[in-house]
């Protein structure tokens, strides 16, 4: 008798993981000075892009590196166990359906729109943005392409087995379905509560939203340029299968 994983995570997931937290234990040991001073060099920071590259640290390499490194920093064990559990929840689901390739290129590409967002909201502003809030905001959104689509169709046990075989909705598909729409609107209302303070991370700072959002709107709206393409064809207007008898 086989006994199946309790967790199926692919390896692609729990590299990141790694990763993440080896750079949180790696920055960690260092000395006060030298902990700040690469932590502003990896961070995102709008003020790059106004003129004052060269007097923070990273310089201008920074203005190009930032935009992937700052998410691979985060402030302390909450903040990247937060970060952590969401990327088990959503990650595997996505990276089982994309493949390991396809899914850290989503991600990153997420995470660098959450912090374009970030810089048209606050351009000049000197704050560093760390986190990889925004990738794992992306995945969220990309699941939503095909999350409904399982739970209809009485096959939410392909999520974690074979995610590959849902059927996604177009993106006109997603903007007519109200359960999506719904999640949306209540994802950027949570994340535009943290504007009074609500969500911060204890001293570590206040939640940057915009990346967030910026993040999450990749991932619904960009979730089919990377979807692969042996799995089945995308469906906005079937019913569920139960339907379809």
């Amino acid at each position: 008798m086989n006994r199946e994983p309790m967790f199926n995570v692919p390896g692609a997931v729990l590299g990141i993981l790694a990763v993440l937290i080896a750079v949180h234990v790696a920055l960690s040991m260092l000395p006060p000075e030298q902990y700040s001073w690469w932590v502003l060099a990896l961070a995102f920071i709008p003020a790059r892009y106004s003129g004052f590259a060269d007097q923070i640290p990273g310089g201008s390499v920074a203005e190009v590196t930032s935009f992937v490194t700052h998410m691979l920093v985060h402030a302390d064990i909450t903040h990247i166990a937060f970060n952590g559990l969401w990327l088990l929840a959503f990650g595997s689901v996505l990276c089982a359906r994309l493949g390991g390739l396809r899914f850290i290129v989503f991600s990153v590409c997420g995470g660098i729109c959450g912090a374009l967002l970030f810089l048209l909201f606050n351009p000049g502003l000197a704050a560093p943005v760390i986190g990889a809030s925004g990738a794992v905001s992306a995945m969220m959104g990309g699941v939503m392409r095909f999350l409904f689509n399982a739970l209809d169709r009485g096959e939410g046990y392909l999520l974690r087995h074979n995610p590959s075989a849902i059927p996604a909705v177009t993106i006109m598909g997603a903007l007519r379905d109200s359960r999506i729409v719904l999640s949306s609107i209540v994802f950027v209302a949570i994340n535009l509560l943290a504007i009074i303070g609500f969500g911060k991370m204890g001293e570590a700072g206040a939640i940057a939203w915009e990346a967030h959002i910026g993040g999450y709107l990749f991932g619904l709206f960009a979730f089919g340029l990377f979807d692969r393409s042996d799995n089945p064809a995308m469906q906005n207007d079937l019913p569920p299968a139960a339907d379809l008898e």
